[in-house]
């Protein structure tokens, strides 16, 4: 399933920069970044469980926020994108 996950840290403090960072490497071991702040990722429900355990793990409730929007299967006809496109699609083809 797609999951279109959004994050925001609060970095007002040295604790909070080294959360931002560690929630940014969470979210780039299941996905590709599409902002700076936003992740598309293609999960299956046990990896879904386990992302989110990690991710309540590493914010501190009280200052940051994560968001999950679940796309499901059929996500393609879902995502409408303009202006700068993603480099390549999430589950595409990468030829090295």
């Amino acid at each position: 399933m797609m999951i279109v996950l959004s994050y925001d840290v609060d970095t007002t403090d040295a604790a909070g920069a080294r959360r931002l960072r560690k929630v940014a490497k969470i979210c780039e071991s299941y996905g590709c970044r599409v902002q700076n702040s936003v992740f598309e990722l293609i999960v299956d429900p046990a990896q879904l469980v386990t992302l989110k355990a990690k991710l309540t793990q590493t914010i501190d409730a009280e200052k940051d926020s994560v968001r999950l929007y679940r796309l499901g299967s059929n996500w393609r006809p879902k995502i409408e994108s303009l202006g700068r496109d993603l480099r390549f699609e999430q589950d595409g083809v990468i030829i090295l």
